[in-house]
């Protein structure tokens, strides 16, 4: 059977660590993840995945990952159900993650968030993501020179002043 999964997303907040009985560290976290297309209003919708990561990788995310991190994940879907204290069932369906990257500088991540504490609004608010989020992350990829510019709306060869010469010899088709 095959069970994998593969996210990238946003941190909605700060990953919540707790330690079992046994010692072990799980932390529990919720990414927002940008569905690939608009809806009829022209706003880009996002799912919310509950994820849970365990041991060692679990104090990592707490120690390096904060709310609005970029953050790639690997793991498995995993469901469950448990009998809350009313004793109505309840179900659950979560990501183990088993693996996680941070995809974003750490310099990156302190400009968004000194952005979005003094003149952006949050960004997961209403479950949309920020829309200016795409021309900040624009106006500082250009200064910084290490973020690139990955916008759907960027267009390299409009406005470059270059041309592109390719015979049909050239084309695999």
């Amino acid at each position: 059977m095959i069970n994998n999964v593969v996210l990238v997303g946003r941190l909605t907040k700060d990953p919540d660590l707790r330690f079992t009985h046994s010692g072990s560290a799980v932390a529990t976290f919720t990414l927002a993840v940008n569905r690939n297309f608009t809806n009829a209003n022209g706003n880009r919708e996002a799912d919310f995945i509950n994820c849970v990561i365990w041991r060692k990788p679990a104090e990592t995310m707490a120690n390096y990952a904060r709310k609005g991190t970029l953050l790639g994940v690997t793991g498995r879907i995993q469901t469950r159900n448990y009998e809350n204290q009313q004793g109505q069932r309840v179900f659950v369906t979560e990501v183990v993650c088993e693996n996680f990257q941070l995809l974003e500088s750490r310099a990156t991540a302190e400009q968004r968030n000194n952005s979005i504490g003094n003149d952006q609004p949050n960004s997961f608010q209403n479950n949309q993501p920020n829309s200016n989020y795409d021309t900040h992350t624009q106006r500082h990829s250009q200064d910084n020179k290490c973020m690139p510019d990955f916008a759907r709306s960027s267009d390299p060869f409009v406005g470059s002043g270059s041309t592109i010469d390719i015979s049909d010899d050239d084309l695999p088709f």
